[in-house]
């Protein structure tokens, strides 16, 4: 895994994710990018995986095409899945559609789901796509949901460092799995909602400028009051 050090001239790649473990504890971000220390690496998640796959090869069905999605229809969205030729590109890992910024010599990138456009407007709409399987409605209310809404506003400004006019308005398309039948027969069922979002990636900026002075900084900041993972090794440390 590559580290920053202060003396290369190469463009350090920062990932979504990567901006996003800056925003939860700056220690941990810290400890992997300047001493190569990641914490412990969660399973994959393959049936989120697969539902986000088979997302994208419906939504690929109408791209390009004079018909529309009927989801994007049942909600009533003025909107079709955007025909690109670099949409692949943007959704493919080790690709994603990145941004340099020259004045901090950081490459910040992230791999979108899907992308819209606006019917009247033309203006792309970014959509995430998010699976679950919980009692009753999906939302993005949970106080840890603000790591989604924080992605979609990464997305919003990597899009507009890239020249796009980009809409305000995003969409998540959770996916809620049915536990409650009464048999399984090899079929997982899904209710699927759309749950738009007000992003404002105002925030991005400042941000950019703050992973610097930390990554070139030689002091290990404090960790946050909400990591739990810091939590657990000081209270591991006996």
């Amino acid at each position: 895994m590559p580290i920053y050090s202060k003396d290369s001239s190469k463009p350090y790649k920062l990932s979504r994710t990567r901006i996003e473990n800056f925003c939860s504890c700056k220690k941990c971000f810290y400890l992997e990018e300047r001493l190569g220390i990641s914490k412990p690496r969660q399973f994959p998640f393959n049936l989120n995986n697969a539902v986000d796959e088979l997302l994208k090869n419906e939504f690929d069905q109408f791209r390009g095409t004079d018909t529309n999605h009927p989801l994007i229809e049942e909600y009533g969205i003025e909107a079709k899945p955007f025909d690109h030729p670099d949409v692949e590109d943007w959704r493919t890992r080790n690709k994603g559609i990145g941004f340099l910024k020259e004045d901090l010599n950081l490459y910040f990138y992230g791999l979108i789901d899907d992308i819209w456009i606006s019917t009247t407007t033309e203006k792309l709409i970014l959509v995430d796509y998010k699976a679950t399987s919980k009692k009753g409605e999906v939302s993005l209310d949970a106080p840890w949901q603000i790591s989604y809404k924080r992605q979609i506003e990464i997305y919003q400004w990597l899009f507009r460092m890239n020249g796009f006019d980009v809409e305000n308005i995003s969409y998540f398309i959770y996916c809620n799995g049915i536990a409650s039948k009464e048999n399984f027969n090899n079929c997982l069922e899904f209710n699927t909602k759309i749950i738009p979002y007000k992003g404002n990636d105002n925030w991005i900026d400042r941000i950019t400028y703050e992973i610097k002075s930390v990554l070139e900084s030689d002091e290990i900041p404090d960790a946050s009051e909400n990591c739990e993972y810091c939590r657990y090794i000081l209270k591991a440390n006996l």
